[in-house]
């Protein structure tokens, strides 16, 4: 995606290709398709596109819940420019000498200076929490929410969450009467084309209302290992981050987060955080004060359709797994590298980035079935989920080994599905760096412009498994190839492993 994301919680001057603007935009109405066989009655027609007549009653009765976040906090002041050294007798030299020696006579500042930033957020609780975005309230060093009869109260942050851009504040102190609070709805039952209102308060003048659909459900914008959003074309504004998104029944069912914005202004594709997605979220940011995430310790990958063809599976669905951290919850369930998830807890894993997002649902220390595809048999496993460590750090991707420079002694290798293999000897453990305890057959090269080339192949790395059976010589490499184009297979499943033990699969063709 090459459309940039417009940060709309704050009003600080910065540039960024992908910056999160949290809201959404424009006003249209739901399309209806009538196949030429369907007669349809124009009354019927007119209805179903008109849309609501008016949404006043259900505004009046959330709209003063809805509040503007404002934030402040000091900024360490500008380095100063160094004058630039040029040599004497340049043409430029005078002129920078001159404007170098008015600024030290006018005097730098360099104080530290107080910045603010608006955004929207919007109460839950009559005593004062109030959800908003987390990037409205980042590194703030003081927050306050504006509400719509002009009253204005301080508020602490309860707990953040970076990884779905959520926040949970609270007023303080107490406020002296409860406040007006709303109600979270169920977002799995929203479909394509249903209407919605979404309702900012972005520049502390008042709510602002505006009424779309759901144009799209489940997108994923990059922002995040859990991206899971709605899509809505109802108009989002700059300062709208935060923000509640309603159905018509006035319950939340969205939390306005970003919105496409390839220019800086808004074209009319928001996007909002679900509330089935936050809701378990934010009563854990009040619980705990931070998010606590479900986990089984397992590296997946999507499955391609040369994969699925590799492995039986009749067409692309569920999550690879392609390596199993050692005594982490998968292990110890029995969940193994080349295993196909497809469901978990009772959820069907559609493809590879469900699972991080139904695994992370899932309460800590809960016992689920797990319903894999292990060399073609459905099977079912039992274990016990763990909690995510949110500070772990994503693992790197391995680079490439080099060679030594001394002339190696001869090797022989075997050409095939455009990379050369060889036995793993101690000299090529020791040249390609590879750890002591891995097998299988070593990559010598690999054919420029092959497909093994296009998906990554690279010299050094070790070809553990052929669909799912061990190597340990190029002969059995062979034969393996042999007996799946024997059995009409139209490509081979590896598992590859890099010289530090990081395994992947990757199909390759046979022919």
């Amino acid at each position: 995606m090459h459309q940039c994301l417009e940060r709309s919680g704050t009003d600080r001057p910065s540039e960024r290709r992908w910056s999160f603007a949290r809201a959404a935009r424009g006003l249209a109405a739901a399309g209806l398709v009538v196949a030429g066989a369907l007669a349809v009655p124009p009354a019927a027609l007119a209805a179903a596109t008109k849309g609501p007549d008016t949404v006043a009653d259900t505004a009046a009765l959330v709209m003063d819940a809805v509040v503007n976040i404002s934030t402040s906090q000091t900024v360490a002041p500008s380095r100063s420019v160094p004058t630039p050294e040029l040599p004497p007798g340049s043409p430029f030299e005078e002129f920078f000498e001159e404007f170098f020696k008015r600024r030290q006579q006018q005097g730098e500042d360099n104080s530290p200076r107080r910045v603010s930033s608006l955004g929207s957020g919007f109460v839950i609780d009559a005593s004062g929490f109030i959800v908003t975005n987390n990037h409205v309230i980042a590194d703030a060093d003081e927050i306050f929410a504006n509400f719509a009869d002009g009253s204005k109260l301080k508020a602490e942050v309860v707990g953040r969450d970076t990884k779905i851009d959520l926040a949970l504040l609270k007023v303080t102190p107490d406020p002296d009467k409860p406040l007006k609070a709303v109600k979270f709805g169920n977002s799995d039952i929203l479909r394509v084309g249903d209407w919605v209102m979404a309702i900012g308060n972005p520049f502390g003048l008042g709510g602002t209302l505006t009424v779309g659909v759901i144009s799209a459900r489940n997108r994923d914008i990059n922002s995040g290992p859990y991206d899971n959003f709605l899509q809505t074309d109802a108009a989002i504004n700059r300062g709208n981050s935060g923000g509640p998104l309603f159905n018509m029944d006035g319950d939340v069912i969205g939390i306005n987060t970003a919105i496409i914005s390839p220019s800086g202004g808004s074209i009319g594709i928001g996007f909002a955080v679900p509330s089935n997605t936050a809701t378990p979220i934010i009563a854990q940011l009040k619980e705990f004060g931070e998010a606590r995430r479900g986990w089984i310790g397992v590296r997946i990958q999507q499955v391609t359709p040369e994969i699925a063809e590799s492995l039986s599976l009749g067409r692309p669905r569920g999550a690879l797994v392609g390596s199993v951290t050692d005594d982490g919850p998968a292990a110890k369930g029995g969940l193994k590298a080349g295993d196909v998830v497809v469901s978990f807890d009772g959820k069907e894993v559609k493809d590879m980035r469900s699972l991080p997002i139904i695994v992370a649902d899932t309460p800590v220390d809960k016992k689920v079935d797990v319903v894999i595809v292990r060399k073609g048999q459905e099977q079912h496993l039992k274990l016990t989920v763990g909690r995510l460590n949110e500070t772990e750090t994503t693992d790197k991707a391995a680079e490439t080994p080099e060679q030594k420079p001394d002339a190696p002694p001869p090797v022989t290798t075997t050409k095939l599905l455009g990379v050369e293999v060889a036995e793993l000897t101690p000299e090529l453990r020791t040249r390609f760096k590879i750890k002591d305890e891995l097998k299988g057959v070593v990559v010598m090269t690999v054919e420029p412009g092959s497909v093994a080339a296009e998906r990554g192949i690279a010299p050094g790395n070790l070809i553990v498994e052929v669909n799912q059976e061990a190597t340990g010589t190029p002969k059995q490499v062979e034969d393996r190839i042999a007996a799946l184009k024997k059995e009409g297979r139209r490509s081979a499943l590896l598992m590859v492993s890099d010289p530090e033990g990081q395994v992947r699969f990757t199909a390759l063709p046979i022919e």
